[in-house]
């Protein structure tokens, strides 16, 4: 359903308080992202996978600050009325707090962003804390972390052990306390999902973490079957764009071999007595 007037936390807050659940998808284009606002999505993630379903890189690590931004104002422009959260990418916020909030605060200046994103663990609480201390809304996020992919060893299933999940639950009350706004949690058991989002005021969204979060994100190539190599099992798919798309390009191949197309009716004509004009111009210069 879609509504009018800007998205804000106290919004998400609100809806979580009403057991609403929140909508969320990831965007990287303008155009897309005028088609999700115009859907109902009010949350929008500017997600640092962009560097692997948009660039081709086989993690997110690569993608960088310029180019996360440039794409997060594109992604405002289409969407005015959404939630914007700017992902932060590797090394925007890890090495020093100072940095992150200088980077953090070029996604709301620069983008138009209402909040960011930052994969963390209670080591990072001190840099959350820095970010929010300087008035940036931060999503904390927990789990899995894509960023630290070659640390984990492979995208695994975060919370499987009791000492596991009592860790990231421990680390969800840190980051609110830290200042964070929102968490998010990637890839963890239904229980530790469930645990987080019953002991926390704070909006808490899901991404493959089961039923019990206050809302839902996948990555948009995902769920349109636009993904190249293997889609994550416990992600819906709802279109095929791979095949309606792979099939609208052989089509226009074909019409364009076959001289199908452009036909004249497709193209400008020139009035015919200028036309004339021409040809006796043409003839003239023979």
């Amino acid at each position: 359903m879609r509504r009018s007037g800007k998205i804000t936390i106290a919004h998400l807050v609100a809806r979580k308080r009403e057991a609403r659940p929140i909508p969320m998808l990831t965007c990287y284009d303008f155009s897309t992202a005028r088609l999700l606002a115009e859907a109902g999505v009010d949350v929008i993630l500017v997600g640092d996978t962009y560097a692997e379903v948009c660039l081709g890189h086989e993690s997110t690590i690569p993608v960088s600050m310029d180019e996360m931004v440039s794409i997060a104002a594109a992604v405002r422009r289409g969407a005015p009325q959404a939630f914007l959260i700017g992902d932060m990418p590797f090394l925007s916020y890890q090495v020093d707090p100072n940095d992150a909030v200088r980077n953090a605060g070029r996604f709301l200046a620069s983008a138009g962003c209402d909040c960011v994103k930052v994969e963390v663990d209670r080591r990072l609480a001190p840099t959350v804390e820095a970010i929010a201390r300087a008035g940036i809304p931060v999503m904390a996020h927990l789990g899995l972390g894509p960023q630290s992919i070659h640390r984990l060893g492979g995208y695994r299933c975060q919370g499987k052990t009791a000492e596991d999940a009592l860790r990231i639950i421990e680390d969800a009350r840190i980051m609110e306390e830290a200042g964070a706004v929102a968490l998010l949690l990637e890839a963890v058991t239904n229980e530790v999902a469930r645990s987080v989002a019953e002991r926390t005021a704070l909006p808490v969204i899901g991404c493959v973490s089961g039923p019990f979060c206050d809302g839902q994100v996948l990555v948009l190539h995902d769920i349109l079957g636009y993904t190249a190599g293997h889609r994550p099992r416990a992600v819906k798919c709802y279109a095929d764009l791979h095949q309606t798309l792979t099939d609208a390009f052989s089509r226009y191949a074909e019409d364009v071999r076959q001289r199908d197309y452009p036909r004249d009716s497709d193209g400008a004509a020139m009035p015919a007595e200028e036309a004339e004009k021409l040809r006796q111009k043409l003839q003239g210069a023979e």
